[in-house]
């Protein structure tokens, strides 16, 4: 039977730091990337014109359908040889990190896109039409009116998916990026104690996350008061 001996986890810690490192930069700018791209998906499904419609729910059908673990192997794939074709960087850049941020911060906005659309469509129409019949053009209605109140009524649900986001990061050791649960895997294998740097990789998801969702209804108690 193995003994667990957690005696290494403290020397382990500086490493660990710079694998959750990679983690929250994956995390902020899918978040950011995800959020805004998904304001504009958004409204292209709310917008009047067909095409727009059509292209975004296009999108959000076919990012929604696909596991992300096989779309961040296709842009594994794909972003290294753009990077290299269009933009001519060499070989030493991390096509690793860049890859995994274009691919969360794609599919994220299709998740995004419906939270921001039902958003939208929660705000009462009478909103709306009082801003247009104000004289309100409809890009401006949508600035100062409807998004305003629409976010407001989102936070709780954009938080939620913030915490599957920082879950799904983990997914990236498909593409052999040090994030932190890769790089406490390293460790294990290197020290010999795999099962503890494991478990202690899975506490710390955990806690993170159980402390974000606390956060989560405690905002949901605020907005509803």
């Amino acid at each position: 039977m193995h003994r667990l001996d957690w005696s290494g986890i403290p020397a382990a810690l500086p490493t660990l730091w710079l694998g959750a490192l990679i983690t929250l930069k994956i995390l902020a700018v899918a978040l950011v990337a995800g959020m805004a791209l998904g304001t504009v998906l958004a409204l292209m499904r709310l917008a009047p014109l067909r095409p727009l419609q059509w292209f975004a729910r296009a999108y959000v059908t076919t990012f929604r359908s696909i596991p992300l673990v096989m779309v961040l192997l296709w842009f594994y794939l794909i972003v290294p040889q753009v990077l290299q074709a269009v933009l001519g960087l060499s070989g030493a850049f991390d096509t690793r990190l860049a890859s995994a941020l274009v691919a969360f911060s794609l599919f994220e906005a299709a998740y995004y896109a419906e939270i921001i659309r039902a958003g939208i469509q929660a705000v009462p129409r009478a909103q709306a039409n009082a801003a247009l019949a104000l004289g309100l053009p409809y890009t401006q209605t949508m600035r100062y009116v409807i998004l305003p109140q629409a976010f407001r009524a989102m936070v709780p649900l954009l938080m939620t998916q913030a915490i599957v986001l920082f879950q799904d990061t983990s997914l990236v050791y498909v593409i052999s990026l040090a994030d932190f649960f890769r790089t406490a895997t390293n460790v294990g294998d290197r020290d010999g104690t795999s099962i503890e740097m494991t478990l202690f990789a899975g506490a710390t998801y955990f806690v993170i996350c159980a402390l974000a969702s606390a956060s989560v209804r405690y905002f949901q108690r605020r907005v509803a008061i």
